[in-house]
């Protein structure tokens, strides 16, 4: 990008339409939080989710962009360059929320990608490369576990029918509810799943409370931790309450508190860098009087250290054996990604971006996985975040201003079209 069309880029991007858009898809799914707080329950492959989606494309169209779907359900739009046979540069999050979520978390990077590439067309900026605006399918896993689904099938990380299975609260499985929304989505130009992109960059809010408190401005985020996912299943015996001597039972629920006591010393850090939470527990038969048959938990854990991920969550499964006392046990690891570093193309097309902005801009890792981390075998891939008010996160309070949005979608605009302008060819993986 030229210093001449600079201005003119920058310009161009538009706090006001971005932040209305933002509120226009917030409606879809809008739920009140405990503190009053406007929130977002937005499940994926849900008619909320199409309906959004819907919304998205209707703009996306409106811009002249080419629109299309995979067979996962992720969706495209495509602003074309230049030279239409070169590979493209992509941009986006996701569009489906948490349960409980805010109006920021993954669907400010796709609008993020469409502001950016409306502002390249307004201000007249010609990019070599396409630039293809993504919504990847399932990246919070709160409707079907685990997340990123979507990216995970794109990037061959794992077979698109790998989840077919995985049923929500409800018993809806997967597979039903893709081939429902695959059906409602019948007359979108279809695409094949996979790609080679030259670069991927990824905006989101920072989700936790770094660039607020050193006052900072943009995120240019140079890894993402590792994750671990298991769920864990205790299998004792149901018993009368109050007739059923406790030495004698088999009790689901103090095995799982043993086995989470247990869990909780192995996972000790005395610098708080280990992420550990258990955040689901189902008991069965679920009433006041009976001892529990069943429990149910999950368990999710992080770090940046490789061979710290590894060894303690091999860990895991012996360690809960060794603290039950009388009940069954079966652990199932359902999502296993190493720490990933991103791409020096990428994390400093970022940082000169916003240097050139005159942002204060810090180098940071993401606690939290994002889809960008599939894409690093892909091709050079990176993110940049924005502020979040408090750190807050999955959570109705979560807030990130209109001028923090804007700021970051300059900064986005301007590193894309660097990328889509790159001489160079994009490393064979």
């Amino acid at each position: 990008m030229s210093a001449s069309t600079a201005p003119n880029l920058i310009a161009a991007v538009s706090e006001q339409r971005q932040w209305d858009r933002l509120m226009e898809l917030a409606k879809l799914g809008a739920i009140t939080g405990a503190d009053g707080s406007p929130g977002v329950n937005r499940p994926c492959l849900s008619p909320l989710d199409r309906e959004a989606r819907r919304l998205m494309i209707g703009w996306a169209e409106g811009l002249g962009l080419a629109v299309t779907v995979d067979e996962i359900g992720n969706l495209f739009f495509r602003h074309e360059g230049t030279d239409a046979e070169a590979a493209p540069v992509l941009t986006g999050s996701h569009m489906d929320s948490q349960p409980n979520g805010g109006r920021f978390d993954g669907i400010w990077g796709v609008v993020a990608g469409l502001e950016a590439v409306q502002a390249i067309r307004e201000a007249g900026v010609a990019t070599k490369r396409p630039i293809e605006v993504v919504a990847w399918t399932n990246e919070e896993g709160g409707r079907f576990a685990p997340g990123c689904m979507g990216s995970m099938a794109w990037a061959h990380f794992k077979p698109a029918n790998a989840w077919d299975a995985v049923a929500d609260l409800e018993g809806v499985t997967f597979r039903q509810a893709l081939d429902e929304h695959r059906k409602a989505e019948a007359d979108l130009a279809r695409r094949p799943l996979g790609g080679k992109p030259f670069a991927y960059l990824e905006a989101h809010i920072e989700q936790g409370p770094l660039l607020e408190a050193e006052g900072k401005d943009i995120g240019v985020v140079t890894g993402i931790q590792g994750s671990r996912w298991f769920i864990v299943e205790i299998t004792g015996e149901t018993a009368h309450a109050g007739t059923s001597p406790v030495s004698t039972r088999k009790d689901a629920v103090q095995d799982m508190i043993r086995a989470i006591t247990a869990l909780n010393a192995l996972m000790t850090d005395p610098t708080d860098v280990l992420r550990f939470t258990v955040g689901q527990i189902e008991v069965f038969p679920n009433t006041s009087n009976t001892v529990a048959d069943r429990v149910r938990f999950t368990i999710d854990f992080r770090h940046p250290d490789k061979e710290l991920l590894i060894t303690n969550g091999d860990a895991i499964e012996p360690t809960i054996r060794s603290a039950v006392k009388g009940c069954e046990v079966a652990v199932t690891e359902r999502f296993h990604a190493l720490p990933v570093e991103f791409d020096a193309l990428v994390t400093d097309a970022v940082e000169d971006a916003a240097t050139a902005q005159g942002l204060a801009a810090v180098r940071m890792p993401s606690g939290a996985f994002h889809d960008a981390q599939f894409m690093v075998p892909i091709c050079p891939a990176g993110m940049l975040f924005v502020p979040s008010r408090n750190g807050v996160s999955h959570n109705p309070a979560e807030y990130s201003s209109a001028p923090q949005l804007a700021a970051g979608t300059r900064v986005l605009a301007a590193a894309l079209v660097e990328l889509a302008n790159k001489e160079t060819t994009a490393p064979v993986f």
